[in-house]
C-alpha cells in the first residue's frame, strides 16, 4: 500500500463566497488559499475541459486536514439531492465543546439544523452530544460533542 496521508477533502458548491463565510464565519475554519483555476491540467483531471473553477481551501479548526470548497463554472450544474440517504452525498463531522451553546449560536445566524442535539445513549461515544447542522448546499456537518470533554 503506497497510501501515505491525506491532503483535503472536497465539497463541490453553488457560490464559494457564501460558502467561505459559512465554514470560516461561522465554523472558524481559516482560508489557506483562494484563487480562480483554468489550468489544462486541472481540467483533464476533473474532465472538464471548459470549466473554471473558483476554489478556496479551508483549514478545519486546530488541524493540519483542509476543506477544499470548488465551484465550477462554464459547464452546466444541477443541484443533488444531499439527503443523508443518497449514495455520493457527504457530511464532516467536527468536534466541539459546549454543544448546547454553540447550537444556539448557529441557529440565531440561521443556520438550519436537522433537530436539536441529541444524547448519545449507546456506541463508542455514548454519553456525548450530537447534532447535523446543514450548510448551504446541503451538506450535513455534524457536531460532536465527545463524552467527559468540558461545557
Amino acid at each position: 500500500m503506497s497510501i501515505v496521508g491525506s491532503h483535503h477533502s472536497g465539497f463541490h458548491v453553488t457560490d464559494l463566497d457564501r460558502s467561505i463565510a459559512f465554514y470560516c464565519d461561522l465554523l472558524g475554519f481559516e482560508v489557506v488559499w483562494r484563487r480562480v483555476n483554468r489550468e489544462e491540467y486541472v481540467r483533464r483531471i476533473i474532465g472538464y475541459p471548459d470549466a473554471e473553477l473558483h476554489q478556496a481551501m479551508l483549514r478545519f479548526p486546530k488541524s493540519d486536514h483542509c476543506l477544499e470548497l470548488m465551484d465550477y463554472r462554464g459547464v452546466p450544474r444541477v443541484a443533488v439531492d444531499t439527503s443523508p440517504p443518497n449514495p455520493g452525498t457527504a457530511h464532516l463531522c467536527l468536534l466541539v465543546r459546549d454543544l448546547p451553546a454553540l447550537y444556539r449560536e448557529l441557529s440565531a445566524q440561521d443556520v438550519a439544523s436537522v433537530g436539536e442535539p441529541v444524547a448519545i445513549t449507546s456506541g463508542p461515544n455514548e454519553g456525548g452530544r450530537a447534532v447535523y447542522m446543514i450548510d448551504p448546499d446541503g451538506f450535513r456537518i455534524e457536531l460532536l460533542e465527545l463524552p467527559g470533554e468540558p461545557s
